[in-house]
């Protein structure tokens, strides 16, 4: 007991210093979760929150019983998975290309264009992905279908289009910040391998080959965990915004977050939109779990837990 107060005590001004992010975190991420008892009830504004009457499992069976639950689950998984592997080999085949560049100056300009798309308000790319794909004046119908003799199309009535729209934004406004994360990975490597290998004749492809994505695959993978645990969820303003809320478009737009925000709108029913919350969450854990199950039989070193 003497030694955790003398701990205490040598170490309270990190503890002070932490204590700010320490509340943040239970203000922000814990006593929120108060209302998770919502998805359970049948919320009443002049009631509130724990006087509403309780419905049991009915705000979770709405997901399940439209007509849109197989195409908004199809699309969160499939888009996810796309999404996941995807980006994690263009941002570690980036992050690779600039580790091989020598000159710095250079290379912390490359970091910073490629980080930018990741900091722009989706508000703002989806007005970007208007004006390329608009039908009027659209710089792929004006600049380049027409001028070659081409019909223009109407892209925001083109379904089958959009899930490689949706992929190719989504790509490019995520792959700088992983990749940054896997830069800096890289660069902590021990320097003494790759001058073993030059020594050894080793080719630039072969020193990536045997000892940087070797090296960098625990990284990977804990990644990858990661993501899978937000398999179910999605990012809003991606499937919302960019496609400007097209009604021809819901077919290959609707996701899980993107349905929940207008049954939201049209019911205003708080419990329904807290229990397809919980669902995500909780199907998100267990995907989680089970993966890092598989990694830690097969990969032991690289499991998250």
């Amino acid at each position: 007991m003497n030694r955790n107060r003398k701990s205490l005590y040598k170490y309270r001004f990190l503890y002070l210093l932490a204590l700010p992010a320490f509340a943040y975190l239970v203000i922000n991420n814990y006593m929120p979760m108060v209302g998770l008892v919502l998805a359970f009830k049948n919320y009443s504004f002049a009631k509130g929150i724990f006087g509403s009457d309780w419905n049991g499992i009915k705000n979770f069976t709405y997901l399940f019983g439209s007509k849109w639950a197989g195409i908004m689950f199809r699309n969160t998984i499939l888009y996810n998975l796309v999404f996941i592997f995807l980006g994690t080999a263009i941002a570690v085949f980036t992050a690779i290309l600039l580790n091989e560049v020598r000159n710095v100056m250079a290379q912390k300009i490359y970091q910073i264009l490629i980080l930018i798309p990741y900091l722009v308000s989706t508000v703002l790319i989806g007005y970007l992905v208007f004006a390329f794909f608009s039908n009027e004046n659209g710089f792929i119908n004006k600049g380049i279908i027409e001028p070659l003799g081409g019909q223009k199309i109407d892209w925001y009535l083109t379904p089958e289009a959009w899930p490689f729209i949706l992929v190719f934004v989504q790509m490019w406004r995520s792959f700088g910040f992983q990749s940054i994360v896997f830069f800096a990975t890289i660069i902590g490597f021990d320097k003494s391998l790759y001058e073993a290998a030059v020594v050894d004749g080793a080719s630039a492809w072969q020193q990536i080959k045997k000892i940087t994505l070797p090296l960098l695959k625990p990284t990977v993978i804990i990644l990858v965990i990661m993501s899978l645990g937000r398999m179910f969820s999605t990012d809003f303003g991606l499937f919302y915004q960019v496609p400007q809320d097209t009604g021809m478009l819901y077919e290959v737009t609707t996701t899980i977050d993107t349905f929940v925000y207008r049954a939201l709108m049209t019911d205003h029913d708080i419990g329904r939109s807290l229990a397809a919350g919980f669902l995500q969450s909780v199907l998100g854990f267990i995907v989680v779990l089970v993966t890092n199950s598989i990694v830690r039989k097969v990969e032991p070193d690289s499991a998250l837990f």
